[in-house]
């Protein structure tokens, strides 16, 4: 026969347990909240609307963010960091000095060297030096910043993405995207503030993780919106469901989630809240905003588009869409980037060549596009993979490739920024004669972190979440503002 206390256990549920444990689980999570923010808010908005505008601790040069990552890293060597004397130690035995002490992901034993599989011009009045890989952006060439001189110490393509996005290599970290909107909020309550796009066919080797929101509410982690399909997956009702009842259930529920807020201040509570009235929202405005079959004849020629096919050409206009209606940051991943040459695909003078084909025109239509709608100089666009290739050849136990390739290489790559304040025809940084060193200008992905906040308006050491008793921030404990390349 079950004892009263048997009874009496079995009601307890999991959320009745978390609440009367040391005082509710959640209720100290909500205190770290309301003690740990230190983003520029209110606390009276933070609790009402977790995603309501907000200021910056001072006047932004950007209102939002499309991030272009490259995943798989592109090879500033065939694009932007030009090397004639690499050229000239082309198919020679690379020397000790470049390998003693070094990790590489495939290298092992001696490789030899390989010179620049593309041709180079200086461009526009800045001179900018851009490889005929690249002609459409070579025409902007005096719009953008490049820096040559980005280096890391992650050296695989997992961790070396959440090392540019999260600021740290380790799962856990909150995204740079959810950081901006845990800081502003969102100007559109009926999109989401954070959106992320992806082609190549793949996600980034590090998973979704690179656009989560880590140890901030879930609120801010980016959504994944598709080019092709379904804009949102089940964003569309199921047979049956009308816009009415839908919204009576929501009404019902989030009465429930209110009180459950009053008595446990759990702020995931608020998220499912935020959720689900978002949700509901979307419906209505993310089919019109994602649909670029509207747009005029010209503007496809100018991306490249091809309405209902997954593309990065249809992603950047979509970006564009995106923050012309508000979105705070858009970030576009484009798989298929490294170049290893292990096979066709992956080939430096092959499949490279072909990957800088297909972006190209997009990217550069983005910001000839921003432009000319006005919103290129509230607009930070930033173009990047997570590290370089290394400017000797690829081998694996002193067997070369069937193709071209290179490995890669964390001590200097190039990422270019344009817009949102920064700097017009700028080359910063510089490496030594082969590409391999920074030898003028290092700076840390940090770096660029801090320099991407500073746009936004936010000094990057101030920018901190309590969690785990003490303060975290995108930056870490590191990071400066590139001052060089903002205007």
């Amino acid at each position: 026969m079950e004892s009263p206390l048997d009874s009496q256990i079995k009601s307890v549920s999991r959320r009745h347990f978390l609440f009367e444990s040391a005082a509710g689980i959640g209720a100290a999570a909500f205190g770290a909240l309301m003690g740990g923010c230190n983003s520029g808010r209110s606390t009276l908005s933070m609790v009402t609307d977790p995603m309501a505008p907000r200021a910056p601790h001072f006047p932004a040069k950007a209102k939002s963010v499309i991030y272009l990552h490259m995943a798989g890293a592109p090879s500033q060597l065939e694009l932007f960091d030009y090397k004639p004397e690499l050229q000239k130690l082309h198919d020679k035995l690379c020397p000790q000095s470049l390998l003693e002490g070094k990790k590489f992901a495939f290298i092992r034993g001696v490789p030899k060297m390989l010179g620049p599989q593309a041709n180079f011009k200086q461009r526009g009045e800045s001179g900018a030096w851009i490889s005929d890989h690249l002609p459409h952006l070579a025409s902007m060439a005096d719009e953008v910043s490049f820096i040559k001189s980005v280096s890391t110490d992650q050296f695989n393509h997992g961790p070396a993405q959440l090392f540019v996005h999260t600021g740290s290599p380790r799962l856990g970290r909150p995204s740079i995207g959810s950081w901006v909107t845990y800081g502003l909020g969102t100007e559109n309550s009926n999109l989401p503030g954070f959106v992320v796009l992806t082609s190549g066919g793949k996600t980034p080797d590090a998973g979704k993780s690179v656009w989560g929101s880590g140890f901030l509410p879930s609120v801010y982690q980016g959504v994944q919106c598709r080019s092709q399909g379904e804009p949102v997956l089940y964003l569309n009702d199921p047979e049956g469901m009308d816009r009415d009842l839908k919204r009576k259930m929501i009404d019902a529920i989030n009465a429930v989630n209110y009180k459950h807020f009053d008595e446990a201040g759990d702020p995931e509570t608020l998220t499912r809240i935020h959720q689900y009235e978002l949700a509901y929202r979307m419906q209505i405005s993310v089919p019109e905003v994602m649909n670029i079959n509207s747009e005029p004849d010209y503007i496809h020629q100018l991306y490249g588009t091809a309405p209902g096919k997954a593309s990065f050409a249809n992603n950047c206009l979509l970006a564009r869409k995106l923050v012309e209606q508000g979105v705070r940051f858009v970030q576009l991943f484009d798989w298929g980037w490294d170049s290893h040459g292990t096979d066709e695909d992956l080939a430096i003078d092959i499949g490279f060549r072909n990957k800088c084909c297909e972006i190209d025109r997009a990217s550069t239509a983005l910001l000839l596009d921003l432009k000319q709608r006005g919103l290129l100089d509230e607009t930070l666009v930033v173009w990047g993979g997570e590290f370089g290739r290394t400017p000797m050849r690829e081998n694996r136990e002193n067997k070369t490739m069937p193709f071209i390739g290179r490995d890669h290489h964390v001590e200097a790559f190039t990422i270019w920024m344009a817009g949102g304040g920064i700097k017009k025809g700028v080359s910063y940084g510089e490496t030594d004669e082969i590409g391999y060193y920074p030898v003028k200008g290092k700076v840390s992905v940090h770096d660029v972190q801090a320099t991407i906040l500073h746009q936004m308006g936010f000094d990057h050491e101030k920018l901190t979440y309590e969690f785990q008793g003490r303060p975290f921030r995108l930056t870490d404990v590191s990071g400066k503002v590139i001052s060089e390349v903002v205007a």
